[in-house]
């Protein structure tokens, strides 16, 4: 397991479309636990596999710290209600800013043994699952965010 280095804003790996993962291979399990590990490293919730320089179909979400998911060749079936919130990236870091999602989220995806299955989230995983699939095909949160970026530190409560 190892932590990959993660793309940022302006690098053009992140503007391009992944392609399908077709069958599981040592290298590809590889990637997904080094995703993980660098996901947890820079103490994300999601990660796609385009913010760590590689063009597939693969996102790792976890939103609770012990609920991890892997997503290959996600597509998202339906979506319904709306949630807006303040919004971050691994790739855009010290930034942030209020993006609209839909409040609930289905998606259809493969797991690790490349078997197919549906998962449904709402408020934050539907957040993340909504922001990681857009990843993929070469979409930063930044094309979505309501008014200006803000810098993450202007958010946080200054200590007395």
């Amino acid at each position: 397991m190892a932590i990959r280095n993660i793309r940022v804003i302006g690098d053009e790996v992140l503007q391009k479309t992944c392609k399908e993962v077709k069958e599981m291979t040592p290298r590809t399990r590889q990637l997904i636990d080094d995703m993980f590990d660098t996901m947890y490293e820079a103490n994300g919730v999601g990660l796609a596999a385009s913010q760590v320089g590689i063009l597939k179909r693969i996102v790792v979400i976890d939103t609770t710290g012990d609920d991890p998911y892997v997503l290959i060749n996600p597509r998202i079936l339906e979506t319904s209600g709306e949630q807006s919130g303040q919004e971050g990236c691994l790739s855009v870091p010290g930034k942030t800013g209020v993006v609209l999602r839909p409040n609930y989220v289905k998606v259809r995806a493969y797991n690790e043994e490349m078997e197919p299955f549906e998962l449904e989230g709402t408020e934050l995983l539907a957040r993340a699952i909504c922001h990681e699939v857009e990843h993929l095909d070469g979409h930063l949160y930044v094309e979505r965010v309501e008014g200006e970026l803000m810098d993450v530190q202007d958010l946080e409560p200054e200590e007395e």
